[in-house]
């Protein structure tokens, strides 16, 4: 049975190459709220330019405690948009030292709107719209990540 799983993961990957699509390394992600909750989620790395403009595009669906980080390098300005993505999306604005810069909260499928960071940021990271509320995810909140290990925290 796990070898039909490989087969079929590897059919999958080959067959997202050949249309075009790029893929991506998996990692894990813990979310850690000030008053101490730990939130664990599998994401996706965006970490180059491919990836990152393909992002989320034309999925149908996100698992729960699934996301996508899109990691930049180093702080930079940035801005998102929804262009041929389905799922509505939380988009957590991440500093250099992981803290949580600003949300944008249950963004519209679609929409070319530009959705900005509120000053430099590393990295990005999507989840299924709502999950921030639900979870009292907030600014200022921390994202452990290797990413961000080598980084002090002056905004905490």
């Amino acid at each position: 049975m796990a070898v039909l799983a490989v087969i079929a993961a590897a059919a999958g990957e080959a067959s997202a190459q050949a249309r075009g699509f790029v893929t991506f390394e998996t990692s894990e992600v813990v979310i850690e709220t000030r008053d101490g909750k730990r939130h664990d989620f599998r994401v996706e790395l965006a970490v180059n330019q491919r990836q990152r403009m393909q992002g989320l595009m034309y999925r149908s669906k996100l698992a729960p405690g699934a996301g996508m980080l899109f990691d930049y390098g180093r702080e930079t300005p940035i801005a998102m948009w929804m262009k041929n993505t389905i799922v509505p999306l939380d988009m957590l604005f991440i500093g250099a030292d992981g803290v949580i810069v600003n949300i944008a909260e249950r963004t519209v499928p679609g929409s070319l709107a530009p959705i900005p960071s509120d000053g430099p940021v590393r990295a990005v990271l999507e989840v299924n719209a709502g999950t921030t509320a639900r979870l009292g995810i907030k600014p200022g909140d921390r994202i452990l990540h290797r990413i961000f290990q080598d980084t002090p925290s002056p905004r905490r």
